[in-house]
């Protein structure tokens, strides 16, 4: 039976955790001391070997709460040994998309910079041969997404006879996106005597018989209302006509003045057509959708993350575990159709504690998923007027034009045709002269066959 977790005190800082020290130290240079609610909730819990199911909103913090008790876990087994097989994978990661994979990669290797513990992560859309040379290497904690994992089992390239820790990160989305049945398989190849982690944004239902099967006893962490947003993060909702959306949310970046901001669409062509939009109105965006290249999207991250793109356009999946510090803003260009799906779309923004702010623009047909959506948090979302300015709206017609159609607007130097070409076929009145055919004269006289063929004169 799972039981919550007492409240902890607000002078709680990651010293009185009693980490190793080289775990504390890459804490501290991170620019970390006090741990955030889940964080002081769960890592004590974690250290001391119990189970855990812990929901708490996007943005709080999850990756640390797991990651740093699991180093600390596994300083135990930790050598410098050069031997493969002083570092079998003891800790499995899985992770529903290969941006939040990365992301938990990322503070894995930040945490563990100075202790000596190994660690890789393994993903989909790139060469898996770089994958299976950091495994055959040895690494004691895996981040993996389950069909990349998958194809490491198949091919043998991973063991995992020895995971003593493992990891579900935003169970949720990997139930959403059909994932079940590869955590069944995987999960089947685990030892029966291991820790089980599981942290999910949202708990529903199925959450929590996943829970069930794959938990022992786990501690229940819930430290804010299910499903609730951040009350760091001010909402609004703008209704519009469709037509205007993209204009407005040109308007809103340039009259805000935004950077590092993402607008989230429901669709893959709209992402990429708002992109371009964008990139035609003076605004540095990019997009990321299913249909890149999983290194054309690292690349559009990275350069978001820099600051070289400061508008990132995207659809649900690909957004999911980034995480950009101090990020201001998030539009919905497009509701989801999914309501849990905008508790995770907010919650880019506010994150540890910082303010944001959170657009959505709404179409008249779209009036029954802000419905659902205030169902599901418990709260209405205020709707207020966006005046668009009257140069903006007479720029480009309220019909929304297709982009192909835009784009022929900027094709003006064709040369101008001549007229005669455009009237109708009329036919002379009077038939002109036919000019006088010469004929030459035939000075020359013509070679009989024979000559041609070899024999006789002229």
């Amino acid at each position: 039976m799972t039981d919550k977790t007492p409240s902890t005190p607000n002078d709680l800082t990651f010293a009185d955790f009693g980490l190793h020290p080289g775990i504390l130290s890459a804490v501290t240079e991170a620019g970390y001391s006090k741990p955030t609610p889940i964080q002081a909730e769960a890592i004590p819990v974690v250290l001391a070997g119990r189970d855990v199911m812990g929901a708490a909103q996007t943005g709080t913090g999850k990756t640390a709460a797991f990651s740093l008790p699991i180093l600390n876990r596994l300083m135990a087994h930790a050598t410098t040994s050069a031997s493969p097989a002083r570092h079998p994978v003891r800790a499995l990661v899985l992770t529903p998309t290969r941006e939040l994979a990365d992301q938990v990669a990322e503070s894995i290797a930040l945490y563990s910079k100075s202790v000596p513990l190994r660690s890789t992560v393994v993903f989909g859309g790139v060469d898996i041969g770089p994958q299976k040379e950091a495994l055959r290497r040895g690494v004691e904690i895996v981040i993996a997404t389950p069909g990349r994992l998958l194809d490491h089992i198949d091919q043998r390239t991973i063991n995992l006879s020895q995971v003593s820790i493992l990891v579900l990160d935003e169970a949720d989305r990997m139930l959403d996106m059909g994932f079940l049945p590869d955590l069944d398989r995987i999960v089947s190849l685990l030892p029966k005597n291991r820790q089980g982690l599981l942290f999910s944004a949202t708990f529903s239902k199925e959450i929590r018989k996943l829970a069930r099967n794959f938990l022992n006893d786990p501690v229940e962490i819930e430290v804010a209302a299910r499903n609730a947003t951040a009350s760091t993060v001010t909402q609004v909702v703008y209704p519009m006509s469709a037509d205007e959306k993209r204009r407005a949310v040109a308007h809103l970046i340039k009259t805000k003045k935004l950077t590092q901001t993402i607008v989230f669409s429901n669709t893959k062509i709209g992402a990429g057509q708002l992109a371009r939009y964008l990139e035609r109105e003076g605004i540095k965006a990019e997009s990321i959708h299913g249909n890149k290249s999983q290194l054309e999207r690292m690349k559009v991250l990275d350069a978001f993350k820099s600051g070289s793109v400061d508008v990132l356009v995207a659809t649900d999946v690909a957004a999911r575990g980034l995480d950009v510090a101090g990020m201001p803003c998030v539009i919905n260009v497009d509701l989801p159709y999914n309501a849990e799906d905008y508790v995770h779309r907010i919650g880019r923004t506010g994150r540890a504690g910082a303010s944001g702010e959170a657009i959505a623009l709404m179409a008249p047909d779209e009036e029954h998923l802000l419905q659902e959506i205030e169902k599901l948090i418990g709260t209405s979302v205020p709707r207020l007027k966006l005046d668009l300015p009257a140069a903006a709206s007479s720029s480009r017609s309220g019909s929304n034009r297709h982009e192909r159609g835009e784009r022929r607007s900027y094709q003006s130097n064709t040369p101008p045709v001549d007229e005669f070409f455009l009237k109708p076929y009329e036919p002379s009145t009077a038939a002109a002269p036919k000019p006088a055919v010469t004929t030459p004269s035939n000075t020359t006289r013509k070679r009989s066959v024979g000559v041609l063929l070899g024999g006789g004169r002229y």
